[in-house]
């Protein structure tokens, strides 16, 4: 027998073509003609729905007589019948029959279940004769009619669900991703931090500062802390380059080194501070950091200069970072080794390059204020100047520098930049408070914008052998040589603070410019104020971390990281600071928080893999 003597119908038919078999066949419905040959004709109806699929002989469907009576569909011996039903031969009992010929008190939804089923993939004629009439859902009975429109129906649905399972483990997959791109932790590190408090967001509070400056700009964070109390907008002029947008030809280096052992066991030598989450923000540091910049620099004039231990963690948290841009130092050798690298680097790949060094570590709230006193910095820098960013203060500090302000340098698009007379160390208390009164100090946050081939003629007035140095290791950083120069090269070069090295040799020139800022800013050097920058309710401790961990009675102003996960209770000792990570545990006050670091040295000598 020959099986392409059959007329085939794929049905059910998309159910904006379905009509009532109780029109006529020459109502208005969608036909599909049969196309004949000498040995067969076929026809055929696609479904759009779904996976069901049925095969019906034109030349054996028959109407009823009365349209409350189902109507079987006889199907003629086929060789092979498939369906939920299991498999047959030709002459076994036909389960699509049966369902068909269901009488009038059987279950609808049995037969649609039946009927979507079945599958007759391969069937022939050879008793009665092919017939070329058209075929049309008006020619079926009304109970087949309604049954395929219900199946086309739930096709449908079937696989519009599929589709939003496929979107929904698209976008799950696509939230683990960025989870793991953000969590500042790597699978069991030490000092990770237990996930954010449960309290509600403390952005964009309308509250006052400790100073009594109001917390403004775009994006501005309410934090406790005086260090990043803005100062009042009146203090500076808006700079003309923010009406529109910055054009600034900035190359942002961030030094990203240093272990924070003043936040131990949090920060560590193998996972220091920037790569942590010290906010409950979501974002670590450094990424923190990069959003600040990104605006100003763009992603692909973004340095980083940072130890060889830590490039994966930058890369890892960073994916858009140019891998070009990650400058690795072999070993420390304070700041001035990292940002002068930076700057040979970039005055060979760029000679006119400005560049902007910006700590990785810092927290700083008011965009508004950092973007326009940056702007202004670069301004500055184009007419030759070594500029900072002075802090305003907002308490007399003994943990900063200080920046005595001098004569306004009268340059139209950088309005508030004036001369550094000079810098000054940490002071006493008494000699900050004096500082303050005055009103011509800034605070030093060891933020310089200056052109790369500027800062490297100072340094090399000041301290020549770090510049000829630094010099060879850029000749031969973009070469396949720069391994061997480096390790010849790196450990001979002196260890010196920027500060040391270039500005104060170049304010006494007269070469230092400072753009006074109004955005709050700290360094969070230590546990004290790390504790300020954690929001709390009045008489309870702060808490980093799982706030449902911390239990406290008469306990106020002290801060608990709970970064092992285990519950910590405190009753009575107020401005106690608890850090328990899997395997340290820190007990101190917010008074002696400077003091860590002589407790991690000793540590150091029992314990050196803590450290």
């Amino acid at each position: 027998m020959d099986p392409s003597r059959t007329d085939r119908l794929a049905a059910p038919c998309p159910s904006s073509s379905l009509r009532s078999t109780n029109t006529t066949t020459n109502s208005n419905t969608n036909t599909t003609k049969s196309s004949s040959s000498t040995s067969s004709s076929s026809s055929s109806l696609n479904t759009i729905g779904g996976p069901t699929h049925v095969d019906i002989p034109t030349s054996n469907v028959h109407q009823s007589t009365s349209p409350s009576t189902p109507t079987a569909v006889n199907v003629p011996s086929a060789p092979y019948v498939t369906g939920r039903f299991g498999s047959r031969s030709a002459g076994q009992p036909n389960s699509y029959d049966s369902a068909l010929s269901t009488s009038s008190s059987s279950s609808s939804s049995d037969v649609a279940d039946d009927l979507a089923s079945i599958d007759i993939s391969q069937h022939n004629n050879e008793k009665e004769p092919l017939q070329d009439e058209p075929f049309t859902m008006a020619n079926l009975p009304d109970g087949q009619a309604a049954m395929l429109q219900v199946l086309n129906g739930i096709a449908s649905m079937q696989k519009e669900l599929a589709r939003l399972h496929m979107r929904m483990d698209a976008l799950e997959s696509q939230n683990e991703k960025i989870a793991r791109k953000n969590s500042f932790f790597a699978a069991t590190p030490p000092g990770s931090i237990s996930p954010s408090p449960a309290f509600t967001s403390f952005q964009r509070l309308d509250l006052p500062s400790r100073s009594g400056s109001p917390i403004e700009g775009r994006n501005a964070d309410y934090f406790a802390a005086p260090h990043l109390a803005m100062a009042p907008a009146a203090m500076a002029q808006p700079a003309p380059l923010l009406t529109e947008e910055p054009k600034l030809g900035l190359w942002a280096v961030v030094p990203a080194g240093g272990a924070g052992t003043r936040l131990w066991p949090l920060s560590r030598e193998s996972y220091p501070k920037f790569l942590l989450d010290l906010t409950g923000s979501g974002r670590t540091l450094l990424q923190s950091t990069w959003d600040r910049l990104l605006p100003l620099a763009g992603s692909s004039r973004m340095m980083i200069v940072t130890g060889q231990a830590h490039t994966k963690g930058v890369s890892d948290q960073l994916p858009e970072l140019l891998a070009s841009n990650i400058l690795a130092e072999p070993s420390p050798k304070e700041s001035m080794a990292a940002i002068g690298l930076a700057a040979a680097v970039l005055r060979r790949r760029d000679p006119e390059a400005v560049l902007g060094s910006f700590a990785a570590d810092h927290i700083i709230s008011g965009r508004d204020g950092f973007e326009s006193a940056v702007t202004e910095a670069v301004e500055t820098a184009k007419a030759g100047y070594l500029v900072t960013i002075g802090i305003a203060p907002s308490h007399p500090s003994t943990g900063f520098g200080y920046i005595k302000l001098g004569e306004s340098l009268e340059l139209e698009r950088a309005p508030n930049a004036r001369r550094v007379t000079e810098f000054k160390e940490k002071p006493d208390a008494r000699t900050a408070s004096a500082y303050l009164s005055t009103g011509e100090y800034r605070w030093n946050g060891g933020m310089f914008v200056v052109k790369a081939q500027v800062l490297l003629e100072l340094l090399r007035r000041s301290v020549p052998e770090l510049h000829d140095g630094l010099d060879r290791i850029a000749a031969a950083w973009d070469t396949p040589s720069r391994q061997t120069i480096l390790s010849e090269i790196w450990p001979t070069l002196p260890k010196i603070a920027i500060d040391h090295a270039v500005a104060e040799p170049a304010a006494k020139l007269g070469k230092v410019a400072v753009v006074p800022a109004t955005f709050g800013w700290d360094d969070v050097g230590d546990f004290a104020s790390l504790a300020d920058l954690i929001p709390a309710e009045e008489g309870e401790a702060r808490v980093l971390g799982d706030s449902r961990l911390v239990i406290t009675e008469s306990q106020a102003g002290g801060l608990i990281v709970p970064a092992a996960g285990r519950p910590i209770a405190c009753l009575g000792v107020d401005d106690v600071v608890v850090v328990d990570t899997p395997d340290a545990l820190l007990i101190t006050t917010r008074a002696r928080s400077q003091d860590v670091k002589k407790i991690v040295g000793k540590t150091k000598k029992t314990y050196p893999q803590l450290c």
